[in-house]
């Protein structure tokens, strides 16, 4: 059990923080989502939610593709290969911790 409990030292910090997580698990569950459902969805403001995904891009965990739709700009964000296989080892470790 000590060992399983110890393996929580090894936790990602980058995703660990509860903003961050929470995003991660939000792009975990679809193919992509757009800055305003992530901010509605999360209750986040504007510039932290910004702030978070730029901390998460710069770590390759979230891919954001910025565009127009029509006149309006769009924000796409999706949760790259390895978001997921972080996402997936910070699941174990969690798991096997509790």
């Amino acid at each position: 059990m000590s060992a399983k409990i110890q393996r929580l030292a090894e936790i990602d910090r980058i995703i660990h923080e509860p903003a961050r997580l929470m995003i991660v698990a939000l792009l975990a569950a679809v193919v992509e989502a757009d800055f305003q459902y992530l901010r509605q969805t999360t209750g986040l403001t504007q510039g932290n939610l910004s702030a978070h995904l730029s901390k998460l891009e710069e770590a390759g965990y979230v891919a954001i593709e910025k565009t127009f739709r029509g006149k309006y700009p769009l924000t796409v964000c999706r949760l790259t290969e390895r978001g997921k296989a972080v996402l997936e080892g910070y699941r174990k470790i969690i798991r096997a911790a509790l």
